[in-house]
């Protein structure tokens, strides 16, 4: 694993299911970043007469400032780096939202599923908070840790109406970047699935 604490910038990347296509050296001449998207797993739920009348607006992720942007974050001993020559697709809380609005339309639960902007007559809001999103290392041990807290607000009143925090680990089963963020993206697949199925019975 090589690791970096500076800012990752430009993307690039390399061919595999869940990674965009590869790209030239930057401008400054440093090597070409890997660059990583997120994947999801479809969650084929017919919605009820009821359900398909709702809308929902999936908020943007809150995330504190080591996971506000596309840096793919290691953890270590308390100590916070980057793995060096990789990046995600998108600013990690964009990402996420993206593939969360994604997942809850290809649900085809919903009457309407979106983010700001998209013009809903919204029923209810996706709120979440981004609290890890990394590769733990401990005693020599790579895993891929994920904690994501969502509550879903009602738009009518602005009450929370419910709120659970999803945790989830995968393995990492090597040592390079691919293997890093394919244990990253593994994670999210089964915690993104998670979240939409307890949307679905919450609402």
């Amino acid at each position: 694993m090589i690791i970096e604490t500076k800012h990752v910038k430009r993307i690039l990347s390399y061919p595999l299911g869940f990674l965009l296509t590869a790209s030239l050296l930057s401008a400054c001449g440093a090597p070409a970043r890997d660059t990583y998207d997120l994947s999801i797993n479809d969650v084929a739920v017919a919605g009820t007469p009821k359900h398909q009348k709702i809308q929902i607006l999936v908020e943007k992720p809150d995330a504190v400032k080591a996971l506000d942007g596309q840096d793919i974050v290691i953890k270590q001993n308390g100590s916070i780096a980057y793995l060096k020559r990789a990046q995600w697709s998108d600013r990690l809380p964009d990402l996420v939202q993206a593939r969360l609005v994604q997942a809850f339309d290809n649900s085809n639960h919903f009457g309407g599923v979106g983010r700001p902007g998209d013009g809903l007559a919204i029923n209810y809001r996706i709120l979440t908070d981004i609290r890890s999103f990394d590769v733990n290392v401990v005693n020599g041990h790579n895993t891929a840790t994920l904690e994501i807290s969502v509550k879903i607000m009602d738009d009518r009143n602005g009450n929370i109406t419910a709120s659970r925090v999803f945790k989830t680990e995968a393995p990492v089963s090597g040592t390079n970047n691919n293997q890093y963020a394919a244990a990253l993206d593994n994670a999210f697949k089964k915690m993104t699935k998670d979240i939409i199925n307890w949307t679905i019975s919450t609402i």
